[in-house]
């Protein structure tokens, strides 16, 4: 497959509940960086745009991601310290975050540090979560995702963090500011409740897509996906059937296999706007259906660990 596919945002460490005991295991994580992890198991070159601190945990961080196959040819070596994110797992497999981010290497972006990330190699670049939401470098994020537009699908997942984000209200602001160049966009319910309580799958699908977008998907957890496209296909897909083992890291496996899906169709990149926009009806079930699977498996395994191209039984570009 050709075409990169960059990522931008935050790399940092989960502190997840070890298997035995009352303690914790230090995993690489972030939405973003899992995002670019994903891409990577699939098959798809990975471009990640990240800070990432010269610490014990940084270094954990570039080890993990380098292993996997993500290109770390234009990630920042930052001064700062990492990032860190205390995970607690519910019965239901859910996660709860606490943050230690003041001050760390994710957010401290200056325009000159991301000079040449967008280049005519890249065709798609995805963000979201807490790199589009925390300053000071949110503001140099945003810029870039609405200057790559003219060149590169833009894929975003508002990913909310409420203990970080401060009131909905300003942060569903930000989102619609981003919807007006965005071009695949995925959301779960639960970033719903938050952002707009009351609101239904189909009231989102209908206000987010009329805002610009080719493709939105609400995701509902074990209860599939609702999705919708800007030539007015509407479609719901079920959940697969799956022993929960946590959730963390299936709704950035999500979005990774849905871009998966679309680099596999040669559907990336600016000048492949118009033909995005008129998928029909069997792609974007086929599409969803391929980003239930890979984030199925994710759940089925402890932390951000999501499938290869083998594990979804994909060989080729073609089978995405």
């Amino acid at each position: 497959m050709s075409g990169i596919v960059a990522v931008a945002g935050e790399a940092l460490v989960d502190l997840v509940p070890a298997p035995v005991g009352d303690y914790f295991e230090a995993r690489p994580g972030g939405s973003p960086a899992n995002v670019a992890l994903g891409l990577a198991r699939l098959g798809v070159p990975a471009r990640l745009l990240a800070r990432i601190a010269e610490d014990p945990m940084g270094s954990r961080i570039r080890e993990h991601l380098d292993r996997n196959g993500v290109q770390l040819d234009h990630v920042v070596t930052a001064r700062e310290q990492t990032s860190l994110a205390l995970v607690t797992v519910g019965p239901d497999g859910g996660p709860s975050y606490d943050f230690r981010i003041d001050g760390t290497a994710d957010w401290q972006w200056t325009p000159e540090e991301l000079t040449g990330a967008v280049d005519d190699a890249v065709v798609a670049v995805h963000s979201g979560s807490l790199a589009l939401t925390t300053p000071p470098g949110a503001a140099v994020l945003r810029r870039l995702l609405a200057d790559a537009a003219a060149t590169a699908t833009i894929s975003y997942d508002p990913n909310c963090r409420p203990l970080l984000m401060g009131d909905p209200a300003d942060v569903l602001a930000g989102v619609h500011e981003v919807l007006a160049f965005a071009d695949v966009v995925k959301v779960s319910a639960e970033d719903l409740e938050w952002l707009m309580p009351g609101a239904t799958p189909d009231e989102v699908l209908d206000d987010w897509l009329a805002r610009g977008p080719a493709i939105v998907a609400v995701t509902l957890g074990g209860d599939g996906v609702v999705a919708g496209s800007a030539n007015g296909l509407r479609t719901r897909r079920p959940g697969v059937p799956v022993q929960v083992v946590d959730t963390v890291g299936a709704g950035d496996t999500f979005s990774a296999a849905l871009l998966a899906g679309l680099h596999g169709r040669e559907l990336l990149g600016a000048a492949k706007r118009v033909q995005l926009r008129a998928l029909d009806a069997d792609a974007l079930d086929q599409l969803l259906d391929l980003a239930a699977r890979a984030a199925a498996i994710t759940c089925s395994r402890r932390g951000a660990d999501p499938p290869t191209a083998a594990e979804l039984g994909c060989t080729s570009a073609h089978h995405y």
